[in-house]
């Protein structure tokens, strides 16, 4: 691998690291970079790539929640954390919609929704449904204020709106906290859940995504991966640092605004190559 592919690799894996944690759709951002880098792998090799690299991102969440999420203390003598097995049956319980949608529908919608119109498209439409709903959340109450808060039936209902995120441009993230905001969830309790719910979810799909792809690369795509979710790692930790600070005095909006106005640029823009 040359330094220019080596400085493409970096530069996908630092919009993972950016995106993956704010409602904006990594997976998106990296189709519509890639579409301008040119990164030079196989297209079979890119569409792991994309979804393995948020491994290093997710290695980020455990890092800064592993009190929150590691179910065992040994600090003094060993204790187990019965909310916290709790709270991961609710998670594994909302992930269930989400892993039947990507089991039954991934290759199809890889096939024909990867697309700048498709996922112009989602930022816009999911833009506005953000202001919309901040809009109509604006002086209501939460009803769940702290994760352990959160209830089988609501984490339910929250994976159902995870199974949205399906297509590219949507945002797992965005979906999530969507949900969440509709059923009564507060920013800061659905932002941890969407983090816990996070973990098995991108490595199920890492999972399916390496199985598909195979036990044999090379040495310049042994790079790309790891140099990735090196990268992706490091973003995320200053990412999601910064969301929740930031959400404690702000709300969804201004991402919302980011979404249309991105989603406006992108299709001007594939609109006038095509003409």
């Amino acid at each position: 691998m040359n330094l220019v592919e080596l400085l493409k690799v970096v530069i996908l894996s630092i919009v993972e690291g950016i995106t993956e944690w704010l409602p904006i759709s990594s997976t998106g951002h990296m189709l519509l970079v890639d579409q301008f880098l040119k990164i030079n792998m196989s297209e079979a090799f890119k569409d792991m790539f994309f979804m393995v690299i948020q491994l290093g991102a997710i290695m980020a969440v455990v890092v800064i929640f592993w009190d929150k999420m590691f179910p065992f203390d040994f600090k003094n003598k060993p204790v187990i954390k019965k909310e916290i097995f709790s709270m991961w049956f609710k998670v594994v319980a909302a992930c269930i919609p989400g892993a039947v949608a990507v089991f039954l529908f991934d290759d199809y919608v890889t096939a024909h929704f990867e697309t700048p119109t498709v996922i112009a498209s989602m930022l816009i439409l999911y833009g506005v449904i953000f202001i919309l709903v901040e809009n109509w959340n604006k002086g209501r109450k939460p009803v769940i204020n702290v994760l352990d808060d959160i209830t089988y039936k609501t984490a339910l209902l929250i994976g159902l709106f995870q199974v949205l995120s399906i297509v590219p441009g949507t945002s797992r993230s965005g979906t999530t906290i969507i949900g969440a905001l509709v059923i009564g969830v507060s920013r800061t309790a659905a932002a941890e859940f969407t983090f816990f719910l996070a973990v098995p979810a991108m490595l199920g799909m890492s999972a399916i995504k390496l199985i598909k792809f195979g036990i044999h690369y090379t040495t310049a795509e042994m790079l790309t991966l790891g140099v990735g979710m090196l990268v992706a790692f490091a973003v995320s930790i200053i990412v999601i640092k910064f969301l929740m600070k930031y959400i404690k005095k702000h709300d969804f909006k201004v991402f919302g605004w980011y979404r249309i106005i991105l989603g406006a640029i992108v299709i001007a823009y594939f609109s006038m190559v095509h003409i």
